[in-house]
C-alpha cells in the first residue's frame, strides 16, 4: 500500500470516528432495536405467535407514539420540550370519538379539523414561549391541564365510536397482508426525509445549536420556534387520530402516557435535550424499542405493574451505553 493510500485510510477511518462520535446515540438505538426486534421474531417463532395480526398489532400500537415522537423531536431539537403532547391526544381522541361519523365526508372533515386543532394548540404554545418569551416547560405544562380539561368536557366518560372504515383505512391490512401502519410508517420516513432538506429544519438546527448565533446569521429564530410547536401539536393530533382508529373509542384519559413516552423515544432515538443535534429516525426507532420492551414483557409473563420500571432501566442503560461510546471514540480520536 503506498503512502498516499495509507493517508487516504487513515482519513476515512477519522472521518468514520467523528461520525460514529456524532451519531452513537443513533446508532446505538438502531442496535438495541434490532436486538430486540431479533428477540421478539425469534420467540413469536418458536411459540407459533409470529402472524400477520401480531405483527399488524405491533405496528398499530407503536405509531401513536411513534408519530407522537417525531413531533416532540422539532421541539427539542430547539432546545425547547412539548408536554402537552399528552392532553392534545386525549382531545382529539376524544373529539373524533364523540363527532366523527361513519360517512367518507364526516371522516375527512373532521380528521382536518382535528389536525388544525392540534396545529392551533401547538402555535399557541409556540408564540407564548418564542413571543412571550416563557419558560417551554412552563407554557406546555399549563396547556397539559387546559386540553386535558377540554378533553373531558368534550368526553366525560369513556366511550363514543370511531367508524370501522377509519380503523380499517389507518390500522387496518392492505391486501390482508401487508399493515397499513407499515405503510404510513414509510411515507413518515418519506416526510422526515424531505423536511430535512428544507429551510425550516436548517432553522430548527441552528436554533437549538445556538440560538444568538442564528438570530446574528439571520436566522428567523421565533418563526422557527412557533413552528416547531405548531408541527408538535399537529403531529400530536396525528398520534390521537391514529390511538382513536387503534382502540376503535375514546377515553379523555387515554393520551396522558404519552407525554412521557414521547420524550423517552425521543432520547433513546438519540436526540440531544440541549437542542440541535438528532433525528426523528432515531425518534422512530426509540418509539419501536419502547413498544417492544411491552410486548417482550408480556411474553416473558413479567406483571404489567413492572413495564415502567423496565422502560426506565433500558432507557437509562442507553444512555449510559451512549456515554460510555462517546467517551471512548474520544480517546480513540
Amino acid at each position: 500500500m503506498s503512502a498516499a493510500e495509507l493517508r487516504g485510510s487513515a482519513a476515512g477511518g477519522s472521518c468514520l470516528r467523528r461520525y460514529a462520535a456524532r451519531n452513537a446515540s443513533l446508532v446505538l438505538s438502531y442496535l438495541v432495536l434490532a436486538v430486540m426486534g431479533l428477540y421478539y421474531v425469534s420467540y413469536a417463532l418458536g411459540h407459533g405467535q409470529l402472524s400477520v395480526f401480531s405483527v399488524t398489532s405491533v405496528f398499530n400500537n407503536t405509531m401513536p407514539l411513534l408519530i407522537a415522537a417525531i413531533g416532540q423531536t422539532f421541539v427539542v431539537l430547539t432546545g425547547g420540550i412539548d408536554l402537552s403532547v399528552g392532553s392534545i391526544i386525549s382531545l382529539t381522541n376524544s373529539l373524533a370519538a364523540v363527532y366523527m361519523k361513519d360517512t367518507l365526508s364526516s371522516s375527512l372533515g373532521w380528521s382536518g379539523l382535528i389536525l388544525l386543532v392540534g396545529s392551533a394548540a401547538g402555535a399557541v404554545n409556540g408564540l407564548l414561549v418564542a413571543v412571550g418569551r416563557i419558560q417551554p416547560i412552563l407554557v406546555t405544562l399549563a396547556s397539559l391541564s387546559i386540553w386535558a380539561g377540554a378533553a373531558l368536557f368534550v368526553l366525560p366518560q369513556p366511550g363514543g365510536a370511531i367508524p370501522p372504515g377509519f380503523t380499517a383505512v389507518l390500522a387496518g391490512n392492505a391486501w390482508n397482508v401487508v399493515p397499513a401502519s407499515a405503510v404510513t410508517l414509510l411515507v413518515l420516513i418519506g416526510f422526515w426525509m424531505l423536511f430535512r432538506r428544507t429551510g425550516l429544519a436548517v432553522a430548527l438546527y441552528a436554533v437549538g445549536d445556538d440560538e444568538r448565533s442564528a438570530r446574528a446569521n439571520g436566522v428567523p429564530v421565533v418563526a422557527a420556534k412557533i413552528a416547531a410547536y405548531a408541527l408538535s401539536g399537529l403531529f400530536a393530533a396525528l398520534a390521537g387520530l391514529y390511538l382513536s382508529a387503534v382502540t376503535t373509542s375514546g377515553d379523555a384519559t387515554t393520551g396522558a402516557v404519552y407525554t412521557l413516552t414521547s420524550i423517552a423515544a425521543v432520547v433513546l432515538g438519540g436526540v440531544s435535550l440541549f437542542g440541535g443535534r438528532g433525528s426523528a429516525a432515531g425518534s422512530m426507532a426509540g418509539a419501536f424499542v419502547l413498544t417492544l420492551i411491552v410486548n417482550i414483557l408480556f411474553f416473558a409473563n413479567i406483571n404489567p405493574l413492572l413495564q415502567e420500571f423496565f422502560q426506565g432501566l433500558v432507557l437509562i442503560l442507553a444512555m449510559a451505553a451512549s456515554v460510555l461510546v462517546n467517551l471512548l471514540l474520544g480517546r480513540a480520536g
